[in-house]
């Protein structure tokens, strides 16, 4: 009997399969009226921004070179900004290892772009615009700062709250991560906010959650006024769906956040790939001025066709391939 006899099929279905298309005509066509240029840019490459809770998949070439399956075409995009290309998107395969489950598959699409001249609250303003273009219904977004969403859930702010309370809580309220009752501040309120506010969200429809603490944001520039970083998140039902930042232009700066990253996965015990010292001279070249959002294209076709799991929107899953 041949094992494979019923793993042949797709994993999604037909009309699946027409509603990525209609879906990718849709975001080519939005970004075609505002004259923002499609790109394309390797998948392979000998260096990788070092992410510390993104693993990647390590490739080698005539067994001599290490390569590396990239996990976000940041970098080479940034490398085009550099050279003058203006407000530019891509639509790219992006590998992430050890990434499975119902809203992960390890080779999954996103939708990235830079818009020159733009900060992050610009950016907000044109992503909500996108869903509104690409989701059924009226897409009617709510901007909400990070520390407010502790506050209001929570009753707590989160820089100014003591450790140890921090970790009482994680007690009281996540017993499944009780150990990360000796972890600090970053890594007990990352946990806390998917643990326990995430799920909130899911009654808010439309949200952009903005100013991250500065610690969570390694590509994004802190704002003066705050000590935040400019950066957000956007949710939809619950749903983490992209990633945005007003761009860090300072390469030295830059440096010394990959570094700070790369020695926090090496302790972790995570192997890391070389930084990209090429972006680093592209920042040092000059990039204009710039905010940039990534979108997982699987995520919004799961939302904008009521899936379940990320294997119905993906043409071929990894328990197909």
């Amino acid at each position: 009997m041949n094992s494979c006899a019923n793993n042949w099929q797709p994993s999604c279905s037909l009309e699946t399969l027409k509603a990525r298309a209609q879906v990718l005509e849709d975001i080519r066509a939005f970004f075609k009226h505002r004259q923002v240029l499609e790109v394309q840019t390797p998948v392979l490459a000998r260096t990788a921004i070092p992410e510390t809770h993104i693993n990647l998949f390590k490739s080698c070439y005539r067994h001599e070179e290490d390569l590396y399956l990239q996990a976000s075409p940041e970098a080479m995009m940034k490398r085009l900004l550099a050279a003058g290309a203006g407000s530019i998107y891509q639509i790219s395969p992006v590998f992430r290892d050890g990434e499975q489950g119902r809203w992960h598959n390890p080779e999954f699409t996103l939708l990235e772009w830079y818009r020159v001249d733009f900060d992050h609250h610009d950016l907000m303003m044109e992503v909500e615009a996108l869903l509104r273009a690409l989701l059924p219904g009226n897409v009617l977004a709510e901007r909400v700062a990070y520390n407010a969403l502790f506050l209001e859930y929570l009753g707590l702010h989160p820089l100014q709250t003591p450790v140890s309370e921090l970790h009482s809580l994680i007690e009281r309220r996540c017993p499944a991560i009780a150990e990360l009752n000796k972890a600090g501040r970053d890594l007990c309120l990352q946990y806390l906010f998917s643990e326990l506010i995430e799920p909130e969200l899911k009654k808010r429809g439309v949200v952009f959650v903005y100013d991250y603490p500065a610690n969570q944001a390694s590509l994004a520039q802190i704002c003066p006024e705050n000590n935040a970083a400019a950066r957000f998140e956007v949710y939809v039902d619950g749903i983490e769906l992209g990633n945005g930042f007003h761009e860090l232009r300072e390469p030295t700066e830059q440096l010394q956040r990959f570094e700070k990253e790369q020695a926090e996965k090496q302790t972790l015990g995570q192997p890391s790939a070389p930084i990209d010292m090429n972006l680093i001279a592209a920042l040092e070249a000059g990039i204009p001025a710039c905010a940039g959002v990534a979108i997982g294209l699987e995520r919004l076709l799961m939302l904008k066709t009521n899936a379940s799991h990320i294997q119905e929107v993906c043409s071929f899953a990894i328990n197909r391939v």
